[in-house]
């Protein structure tokens, strides 16, 4: 970012704002060892790198043992080669999520910087960075977060090219914009190719401007996307020939427009998180959109560019029949840059804001005050185990709250003194809540892992014995005692991988039954319930040991 620019259109000097930068790279890369990891996406993308690095197959993903092909394997050969450099843990799990996310952060101030103006470049960097779903996101070890930033490091490159009058220097973004979308596609399929797309046929028609495809680089652009994404597409269908039709087949087309995964929602399924996601600053998504259209014009307009990718991932998904929280990721940064820009002219030469800003947090700093009154529902749904844990989350929400509550009153009372202090003023204050209910949450969390009681067995277990998972997928316990598990009965998301190899799995309990029989030094893991259904049926096993959510069970010792 041009500092020196910064320094002149704004009221921050450009060594607070590295200063800021470095504070809350500090907050942000120091907080992903403090929780364990949650199901299902932590667990299982954490295991899948794991199971990569364990045994040496790069090409062919496996989960618990079994293939699988849901998404292209970028973030596992990341997360993997984080373990090889850093050793396995919680932290090298979330590193890929927590780097790229950080990266586009900066990325974003970059391209704010050079196509709108400095400040409003620096503006656009803190609305993203204050933005719960963001921030949320980046703590996740979850394919949301990578395919989002590069995603959004294509969005960014295109703008960067067709703003620069330079034709080198289109050219190279232009190619950097066809690598985005090639690992785009690694991270998490031609979804990564698709979006970017749509966008920009919705822009031309809604700007009628076709020239601009001829300076897409299209042929050279294909040229690098095909380099970096064919060669794992053609190892792994060589390797596996019913790759293909899984992958495209059912992974995409029949996830788009059938509900097989039970992931459906109503049309305005996004919108709660939309509000939530951007809460801070949603204020200004009116006001940033219609300046954006007046600003459209038959040249190009980064500011409506902006605006149609916004709409059309919010569209796409809204229509879809499968719907995640994760899958409207990439809008938020769209919707930085031109809040930023919207905030940069509110600004204006005087570094004020005007009465409806100060309305607004101080509007915020009164709902995180009545907050304080509805700390007692917290609780409400736990369960008889997790009640202490509740009261003990109860603590880190009074946290958030109260840091929430005082920047924004701060941002209330600067609003007139120094407007783009009370922007950073207010976008803390919903960094650190977000950040401090966030890391928080391993209070409730920890239970949900399973890591204590993998804690008290893991060294009771001997190495080379088999561990069945009866009519369960435990998404976390596989990660933390590092070995993988033989599915009975209930193959849950694996049922791909179980049929391709039916030889590693257990079709019925029966059958496991049986089988338990011969193998007398195995283990197996259960959800309580079932531990007692089997226990009244005579079935031979010795408890191990348990928590609220599942039970481990050897054969029984010989002296009883």
């Amino acid at each position: 970012m041009q500092f020196g620019q910064i320094r002149q259109s704004s009221a921050l000097h450009p060594g607070k704002i590295l200063l800021l930068v470095i504070i809350y790279g500090l907050l942000w890369f120091g907080t992903l060892n403090y929780r364990h990891l949650i199901p299902s996406d932590e667990g299982r993308y954490a295991e899948i790198a794991r199971e990569m690095l364990f045994t040496g197959d790069w090409i062919t993903p496996r989960y618990n043992g079994y293939k699988y092909f849901e998404k292209p394997p970028l973030q596992a050969w990341a997360t993997a080669a984080a373990f090889q450099a850093f050793g396995i843990g919680d932290w090298q799990a979330r590193l890929w999520t927590a780097l790229t996310g950080f990266l586009t952060i900066l990325l974003v101030g970059f391209t704010g910087a050079r196509i709108f103006n400095p400040r409003a470049g620096w503006l656009a960097a803190v609305v993203l960075a204050s933005s719960p779903m963001w921030i949320i996101s980046g703590h996740l070890n979850s394919l949301d977060m990578g395919l989002s930033s590069f995603l959004v490091g294509a969005l960014c490159s295109l703008l960067l090219a067709q703003t620069s009058h330079n034709k080198i220097n289109c050219r190279n973004w232009m190619w950097a914009c066809w690598i985005f979308m090639a690992l785009a596609t690694l991270s998490k399929g031609v979804i990564g190719a698709a979006i970017p797309a749509m966008v920009f046929i919705a822009y031309s028609i809604s700007t009628w401007d076709w020239k601009i495809w001829a300076r897409l680089r299209l042929f050279s652009g294909t040229i690098f996307f095909l380099a970096i994404t064919a060669p794992w597409f053609v190892l792994v269908a060589q390797r596996n020939p019913e790759f293909l039709e899984f992958f495209f087949i059912h992974e995409h087309l029949q996830r788009f427009t059938q509900d097989d995964h039970s992931r459906t929602g109503p049309i305005y399924y996004f919108v709660p998180l939309l509000l939530i996601g951007l809460l801070p600053w949603f204020l200004q998504v009116p006001g940033a959109i219609a300046q954006a259209w007046s600003e459209r014009r038959r040249e190009f307009s980064a500011g409506w560019l902006l605006v149609c990718w916004f709409a059309v991932i919010f569209a796409f998904f809204s229509v879809s029949h499968s719907k995640l929280p994760g899958y409207i990721i990439p809008i938020f940064p769209a919707l930085a840059l031109i809040i930023g820009n919207r905030l940069d002219r509110l600004l204006g030469h005087t570094n004020t804001m005007a009465l409806p800003w100060k309305l607004q947090t101080l509007c915020f700093a009164i709902l995180g005050c009545i907050g304080f009154f509805f700390l007692d529902a917290i609780g409400k749904q736990a369960r008889p185990d997790e009640i202490e844990a509740y009261a003990q989350y109860t603590y880190w929400v009074i946290a958030a709250i109260v840091a929430l509550v005082s920047f924004s009153a701060y941002a209330a009372w600067q609003s007139k003194r120094n407007g783009i202090q009370s922007i950073v003023s207010f976008a803390c204050g919903f960094f650190l809540c977000a950040i401090i209910a966030g890391t928080g949450h391993e209070t409730l969390g920890r239970a949900v892992s399973g890591i204590d009681l993998v804690e008290r067995v893991k060294a009771s277990i001997p190495e080379k014995v088999n561990f069945y998972s009866v009519r369960l997928l435990d998404h976390t316990v596989p990660f933390y005692l590092s070995r993988t598990m033989i599915m009975v009965e209930s193959p849950d998301e694996l049922e791909f991988g179980v049929h391709q190899e039916p030889e590693l799995w257990m079709p019925t309990l029966d059958a496991f039954i049986t089988r338990w029989q011969e193998d007398q030094t195995a283990y197996a893991i259960m959800v309580p319930e079932q531990f007692d259904a089997l226990k009244t049926q005579g079935f031979p096993m010795q408890e191990v040991d348990r928590d609220s959510r599942r039970v481990i069970v050897k054969h029984p010792d010989i002296s009883q």
